[in-house]
């Protein structure tokens, strides 16, 4: 069944949902009432057929608490590293035992940025999924904190969710949020009103986003959840977000109809919706204007349309594309070195043999290996 509506959750065939610190750790401390209420509303959703992926934070937070570390673990990397060892046993334990109250097995998967990047990890990664699904586990996935570094690592669990599910193969996910929705401004202001239903993320809904977390637990905020909607959109699965504060807050959701759900606008094939989804460009490459109504119609990146190369990457690399004012048109794998790529900057096909010393390649990124937007 297509889900297109919060009440449609319990119609879903597999579900990814997100529960982030503020809804798991107070003071320092496990909320126990509430991932017990959690946790029913889970096996709820498993009694009525929906296979459920939890990913949950809170690992830092709870690791901080027991060693004594300032600022809630991330005063510094080594601090989130340590108390992400910590917390993620004490994480793992406490879904072990709320989800075995109703004879429902967790399973433990912590990832890195580089499990959900790289094309043949990331395959590994969606085989586990779907055996740990088949063989009647809850899958309780994170990101693995205690090895991740500020530069190689997701930074938020809506972005890992919505990646999640692509590789999982769901076609719904849920982001348990601190409010009821996407409001049109701060929902705390006058006037503020929720937006219910939103087809494709554009920069005017990016705009109605605040950046931050205001719990300050975690590191997402509302403009995290829209970039995780971006990832699901493209992979055609529905993200929808609701308050997680209340008791059964998934039951109460479906029950009210209430949150803001994204439609999907398009449904990539598997490997470009991977492609899309990548967080980790190693450069940029910019294009002129010309370069850029040619993309628009389906065509590959041509060295006769760069205008400049930014970053260090070998062959294979994923780069963004940028429009000649900054512009961002999409991203995709790069067939040349960025060294290379300098040397042949808008040069035609006949000239760039001279310039590398042998035939060039049919393009700088092919457009089957390139994903606009």
């Amino acid at each position: 069944m297509a889900v297109s509506a919060i009440r449609d959750i319990a119609s879903a065939r597999r579900l990814v949902v997100k529960i982030g610190s503020a809804l798991l750790v107070e003071d320092g401390k496990p909320a126990l009432l509430r991932l017990q209420s959690l946790a029913q509303d889970l096996w709820a959703l498993r009694e009525a057929g929906v296979e459920i992926i939890v990913v949950s934070s809170g690992a830092i937070a709870l690791g901080a608490a027991r060693l004594g570390l300032p600022k809630g673990g991330r005063a510094s990397l080594a601090d989130a590293q340590a108390a992400a060892s910590v917390g993620q046993v004490v994480l793992a334990q406490l879904w072990a035992e709320a989800l075995g109250k109703h004879d429902l097995t967790a399973a433990q998967m912590l990832v890195t940025l580089g499990d959900l990047e790289d094309r043949r990890r990331y395959l590994n990664a969606a085989a586990t999924l779907e055996r740990l699904l088949e063989a009647g586990a809850v899958p309780v996935v994170n990101e693995n904190d205690s090895v991740a570094t500020e530069e190689i690592r997701f930074g938020d669990n809506d972005r890992l969710a919505a990646r999640v599910a692509q590789a999982a193969g769901a076609d719904a996910v849920l982001l348990l949020s601190d409010v009821d929705g996407l409001y049109d401004r701060p929902p705390g202001q006058a006037g503020a009103r929720l937006i219910e239903r939103i087809e494709g993320v554009t920069p005017e809904i990016i705009a109605m986003a605040s950046d931050g977390s205001s719990s300050g637990l975690g590191s997402g905020g509302m403009t995290s959840k829209l970039q995780a909607a971006r990832i699901a959109e493209r992979a055609g699965i529905m993200l929808g977000i609701i308050n997680g504060t209340y008791e059964s807050p998934i039951a109460n959701a479906i029950a009210a109809n209430r949150g803001t759900v994204f439609l999907p606008v398009r449904t990539d094939n598997a490997r470009k919706a991977w492609l899309g989804g990548r967080l980790a460009p190693e450069g940029v490459l910019t294009v002129d204007a010309g370069c850029v109504d040619a993309l628009g119609n389906g065509a590959s990146l041509l060295a006769a349309g760069l205008t400049d190369v930014d970053g260090a990457f070998q062959r294979g690399a994923l780069v963004s594309l940028h429009g000649p004012n900054g512009e961002r048109l999409g991203q995709g794998l790069v067939e040349y070195s960025a060294e290379e790529c300098r040397a042949i900057l808008g040069l035609q096909g006949s000239e760039q043999e001279d310039r590398l010393g042998y035939a060039p390649r049919a393009a700088v990124v092919h457009r089957d290996h390139m994903v606009r937007g």
